[in-house]
């Protein structure tokens, strides 16, 4: 089946009606996104079916370093995954996290002797050249986790973060009482796109849904633990009475020890992200109320699989993560 302007449209990173003004050749369109289009529609057997001969594949995924455990769990994936596949060279690099200087400068350096890339990215404008350049040069780019609009990029592989937001501020309306309480929320950082997204997704149910919850802080803890333990013992002390908690990103297992510490482990409503190794035994006590869970391995796979195929020239079907609620009673056996 050929593909489609929608197929085209997410593949480039443009809308349906640029692909429309590209394919019929009309005005309105820069030389450099008309490129990115037509390479596009031709990867995707838009002109007919034709497939690029490769031979050995080189991909580069940067990923932040850090305490995040998810993180660290989508690094041992994509590296189990790559091992496995035929034809494949691969490296996973760590950067600093949260610094864009530090993710451009890795994209510079990869540049010269990549065909994929796959990135954690940051919304930033150094990030966003080097991205163009990436292009530009005939390399494949995926946005993992969290993603960049109007930026050339062969896919995004992740959840629906706004979606994911929403779902955070819906559990903990519905489990806390209908009577005015204090809730807070704690961010990695706000220069991810998906925890902006995730802010206002939970932002606008709350608003909606439950205008009787009031948002007394926003903090952002940077996916570190030992951050999330200060500023949620901060926050314990300066509101008692806080009520529920709704974690963006990483550093449940520090917010979790603040909790413990002052004997709130249970009385508070916890909701967070990602089921690791660390945010499981704070499910099993009942520290945490409901993990909203996304899969690195399903997301390595993904990301591999969108890489390896665009740069052999194939038409390749996208299965998006899901999200999943996980609570006590449903913990997944592995």
């Amino acid at each position: 089946m050929r593909s489609t302007l929608i197929d085209i449209a997410k593949g480039s990173g443009v809308s349906t009606a640029t692909v429309d003004r590209v394919l019929n050749n009309r005005s309105g369109v820069s030389e450099r996104t008309r490129t990115m289009v037509m390479e596009t529609a031709a990867r995707l057997g838009y002109f007919g079916s034709s497939e690029a001969t490769v031979g050995k594949i080189r991909l580069d995924f940067v990923l932040p370093e850090g305490t995040n455990t998810f993180i660290a769990n989508l690094k041992a994936q994509l590296e189990r995954q790559c091992a496995a596949q035929d034809g494949v060279e691969f490296n996973v690099h760590s950067v600093e996290g949260f610094n864009p200087a530090s993710l451009a400068q890795k994209l510079a350096e990869i540049r010269p002797m990549t065909q994929g890339v796959g990135l954690v990215a940051l919304d930033h404008p150094t990030v966003r050249e080097e991205m163009r350049a990436l292009a530009d040069a005939g390399v494949k780019v995926v946005t993992l986790v969290s993603d960049i609009l109007h930026v050339a990029r062969t896919g995004y592989v992740g959840i629906d973060n706004r979606a994911a937001g929403r779902l955070g501020g819906y559990l903990l309306g519905r489990l806390l009482p209908a009577t005015r309480s204090k809730i807070a929320l704690f961010a990695g950082s706000l220069s991810y796109r998906g925890h902006e997204e995730r802010e206002m997704g939970f932002r606008h149910i709350i608003s909606e849904e439950f205008p009787h919850l009031e948002i007394v802080q926003m903090r952002e803890i940077r996916d570190d633990r030992q951050r999330a333990y200060e500023e949620a013992s901060a926050l314990l002390e300066r509101q008692p009475d806080l009520a529920g908690i709704y974690n963006i990103g990483g550093g449940s297992s520090g917010i979790g020890r603040a909790l413990n510490e002052r004997g709130r482990g249970t009385s508070l409503v916890f909701i967070g992200h990602e089921l690791t190794e660390n945010s499981k035994p704070l499910l099993l006590s009942g520290t945490m109320d409901a993990v909203i869970d996304q899969n690195p391995r399903v997301e390595a796979r993904e990301a591999i699989s969108l890489l390896v195929n665009s740069i052999r020239g194939k038409v390749f079907e996208y299965h998006p993560p899901r999200l999943q609620v996980i609570f006590r009673e449903n913990i997944p056996e592995h």
